[in-house]
C-alpha cells in the first residue's frame, strides 16, 4: 500500500494507512503506548495497544527517539492529538534503528549546541515549519512575478566588480586574476531588464559584514527584479504588490505552520491590509530622535532607529530619498534634489527590520561615470555596466528582498539564523 502523508490524514479518516516516517517522541499509559510519528510534513498520534499483536507493542517500547519506520494502522479524528486525527496502530516495521542516543533531547539546549548540530535540529517543531513557509514564501514570489510576465532569469555569483561597496566583498583568486562572491545580482539584471523587459532572480548573495546581530546573515537570498519603463513612483507600487501577495499566500497556504509558530494569520493580513506607510529620509530620522534614538542626518539606519519606525507605524512603511552620499552609485538623482537618491527602503513591522531595498538606476552614461568618480571607483571593470546607458537606455527600477528577513517577519523568529538550512554568521561555517 502507498504512504499516506501526515498533512493528508484529514481525507482519510477511518480508512486503514500506512504512514512512512520518524519516531519523534513516545510515552506510555497502563497498558496503552503512545508514539509520535513525523513525516516531514507534520506530526501524528498513534495509539498502540495489545491488540496490536506483541511485535508492535514491544516496538513501541523499544524504538529510540528518530528511528525511522512505517507504521500501519486506522486513521481517527481526535482534536487533543497533535494535528487533530491519530492512528490506531496494527502495524509497525522499523526501517532504521539508531544505536545511540539522539543528541537533541527535550531537555534544554545552549544555542551553540543547536547550532553544532543544526543538521539534526532541523527536524525539531519548531524548525520544520519555519522552513515550510520559507518554500512557500519563494513560490509565492515566483508565482507573482510570473502573473506579472517576468522572466526569471540569472546573475554570476563570481563577479569581477563591486556592488554594494568594497568593504563588504569577499575576494578570491580566479585563475590569477582578482574576483568576489556577489553581493547581489543587480547589475546583470539591468543587462537582461533591457533584452526582456521584466525581469527577476533569486539566489545567493553574500557580504562580507562583520554583524553579530540577529537580523545579519553572510550568505543570504534574494528576491532581485528590474523593469524597464519602471520609475521610482512605479518601483514602490510593485514593491508593495509583491509583499501583500506573499502575506496573503503564507496566510493561505501554511495555516497550520503558523498556528504551530503562535503566528496569527488574521495579524499579518492587517499589517499589509493598507497603502504602505511612506516617509522621507529627513521625516525618519526627526522621527526617530523624537523617540529618544541617537541619530544624525546622514547616518544610516540600525536596529534601533528601524525599531523606533516600526512601532510609530505598525504596517511596512517605505522611507525614501536617502542621501545619495551614503548610497550605492547607480541610484538615481532625485532632480529636484540632486543630493537625494530616488531610492527607499521597506521597514518590516513588528521589529522585523529592512526588508526590501530599492531605487531608480542611473540611466546616462554621464551621470553614471560622475557618479562612479564620486563613489571612488574605476570606470574600467563597469564599462560593461555603462554600456547599458549607451545603446538604447531607458528609465528603469528595480528592488532586492531579503528572503530570511521576510521570513523572520512572517514566522516571528528572534533570530535570523533560524529561517535557513544552514546558516552563516560572522562565526558559524559548519555544519
Amino acid at each position: 500500500m502507498n504512504p499516506v502523508y501526515i498533512e493528508d490524514l484529514d481525507r482519510h479518516v477511518g480508512s486503514d494507512v500506512w504512514i512512512h516516517g520518524w519516531l519523534y517522541h513516545k510515552r506510555s499509559s497502563g497498558k496503552i503506548r503512545f508514539i509520535v510519528v513525523r513525516d516531514g510534513t507534520g506530526l501524528v498520534q498513534g495509539v498502540v495497544t495489545p491488540e496490536a499483536g506483541p511485535v508492535a507493542f514491544e516496538l513501541a517500547d523499544s524504538l529510540p527517539q528518530e528511528a525511522s519506520l512505517r507504521v500501519g494502522g486506522t486513521v481517527r479524528a481526535e482534536p487533543r492529538a497533535p494535528g487533530g486525527f491519530e492512528l490506531a496502530v496494527s502495524r509497525l516495521e522499523p526501517v532504521h534503528v539508531p544505536t545511540t542516543p539522539f543528541p537533541i533531547g527535550p531537555k534544554e539546549h545552549g544555542t551553540g549546541f543547536l547550532m553544532d548540530h543544526r543538521h539534526l535540529w532541523i527536524r525539531s517543531r519548531r524548525q520544520t515549519p519555519i522552513l515550510r513557509i520559507r518554500d512557500a514564501v519563494l513560490w509565492a514570489i515566483r508565482s507573482f512575478f510570473h502573473e506579472r510576465g517576468f522572466v526569471a532569469t540569472e546573475a554570476p555569483v563570481l563577479v569581477g566588480t563591486s556592488v554594494e561597496g568594497t568593504t563588504t566583498l569577499f575576494p578570491l583568486d580566479y585563475f590569477g586574476n582578482p574576483a568576489y562572491l556577489s553581493q547581489s545580482g543587480q547589475l546583470y539584471l539591468e543587462a537582461t531588464c533591457a533584452a526582456l523587459g521584466k525581469v527577476y532572480w533569486i539566489g545567493p548573495v553574500f557580504r562580507a559584514e562583520k554583524s553579530k546581530t540577529r537580523r545579519h546573515l553572510i550568505e543570504f537570498w534574494m528576491a532581485e527584479a528590474e523593469q524597464a519603463f519602471l520609475d521610482h513612483e512605479g518601483n514602490l507600487a510593485l514593491q508593495e504588490d509583491l509583499v501583500r501577495y506573499v502575506v496573503e499566500a503564507v496566510a493561505a497556504e501554511r495555516q497550520r505552520e503558523l498556528a504551530e509558530l503562535e503566528r496569527d494569520p488574521a495579524l499579518l493580513l492587517r499589517e499589509v491590509g493598507e497603502r504602505f506607510a511612506r516617509i522621507t529620509y529627513r521625516e525618519a530620522v526627526a522621527l526617530v530622535r523624537d523617540s529618544g534614538v541617537e541619530m544624525e542626518f546622514g547616518d544610516d539606519f540600525g536596529a534601533p532607529a528601524e525599531d523606533a519606525l516600526s512601532r510609530h507605524f505598525g504596517h511596512p512603511v517605505f522611507v525614501e530619498r536617502f542621501p545619495a552620499a551614503i548610497k550605492p552609485f547607480y541610484m538615481k538623482r532625485d532632480p529636484a534634489q540632486p543630493d537625494l537618491a530616488l531610492c527607499a527602503d521597506l521597514i518590516a513591522p513588528e521589529g522585523y527590520g529592512e526588508i526590501i531595498g530599492g531605487s531608480q538606476r542611473v540611466d546616462t552614461e554621464e551621470e553614471l561615470l560622475a557618479q562612479l568618480r564620486e563613489a571612488n571607483l574605476p570606470p574600467e571593470p563597469y564599462q560593461w555596466y555603462a554600456d547599458l546607458r549607451r545603446w538604447g537606455s531607458v528609465p528603469h527600477s528595480g528592488f532586492g528582498l531579503g528572503v530570511e528577513r521576510t521570513v523572520q517577519w512572517l514566522t516571528g523568529t528572534a533570530h535570523i539564523r533560524e529561517t535557513i538550512p544552514f546558516p552563516r554568521t560572522l562565526d558559524r561555517l559548519y555544519p
